[in-house]
């Protein structure tokens, strides 16, 4: 009887072994970031890695306390997950995750391959990030491990001259260079502008556009949010408290 037992339990261990292995990989785009605005150039982006690696999908994972930002003012997590539900909201092949932000303590990237590899074990992975994040990579916690878990992607603004041969020690196979135009825009500009009070419109989403306003975000030290977005959206102190993710339909605030 005992044998006959363990013979059970093991021809349902290999039973469920081979319908893993039969399944199909799937084909993730893993695009990390502080999001502190996410803007059109991370979209076309992460469109873009997701045409020519025939991905099945882009996650958008926000950090959640970004290491390499300490020392300046970050908004908070929840407004910048929120923000990137909206941007993403139209395309169906977006997706966005509170993997970082849900986690506490500083963000690492190589924590983030971790539990995601958790959650889809039967997938490969492609890291999409920043040609200049590229060039510091390995000064990164655990970087050798986040190539064993990823691909990365490095995309690359007009004018940033990077070879994969530039990056020694790294695994020429496990890392592809592209070039993307849009990449030009930047967080950092698109929160300046916003501090001077001159427009974002389509350097963000427009749903985004709105958020930052209704927010009150960026705004300069006199505390005015200027054109960045409608001027029939106004912001109160009784909006500067974090949104709960809950509370907002991201679909019915873009404009798709």
């Amino acid at each position: 009887m005992i044998k006959r037992k363990k013979s059970v339990r093991s021809r349902v261990h290999a039973a469920l072994t081979a319908k893993s292995a039969e399944a199909p990989r799937q084909r993730i785009g893993v695009m990390g970031g502080t999001f502190d605005p996410i803007h059109n150039g991370h979209l076309v982006a992460a469109s873009e890695v997701a045409d020519r690696f025939d991905l099945d999908f882009v996650l958008f994972v926000p950090t959640g306390e970004p290491w390499q930002k300490r020392g300046r003012k970050v908004s908070h997590s929840e407004d910048r997950y929120l923000m990137t539900v909206i941007a993403t909201a139209s395309n169906p092949q977006f997706s966005v995750s509170r993997v970082d932000i849900d986690r506490p303590g500083a963000t690492y990237t190589v924590d983030t391959l971790r539990d995601l590899k958790v959650i889809y074990p039967n997938a490969d992975l492609f890291f999409i990030t920043g040609a200049d994040a590229l060039q510091k990579i390995m000064t990164w916690r655990d970087w050798e491990e986040m190539f064993d878990a990823a691909t990365f992607v490095g995309v690359t603004r007009p004018g940033v001259h990077l070879r994969a041969e530039d990056l020694k020690g790294i695994d020429a196979s496990r890392l592809h260079l592209i070039e993307i135009p849009a990449m030009a825009i930047s967080s950092t500009d698109c929160r300046k502008r916003a501090e001077a009070g001159r427009p974002v419109w389509y350097l963000v989403p427009d749903g985004v556009v709105q958020y930052i306003a209704k927010r009150g975000l960026y705004q300069s030290a006199e505390g005015t949010v200027g054109s960045v977005g409608p001027a029939s959206v106004n912001s109160t102190s009784e909006d500067t408290a974090p949104v709960d993710a809950a509370s907002v339909d991201a679909k019915s605030d873009t404009d798709d």
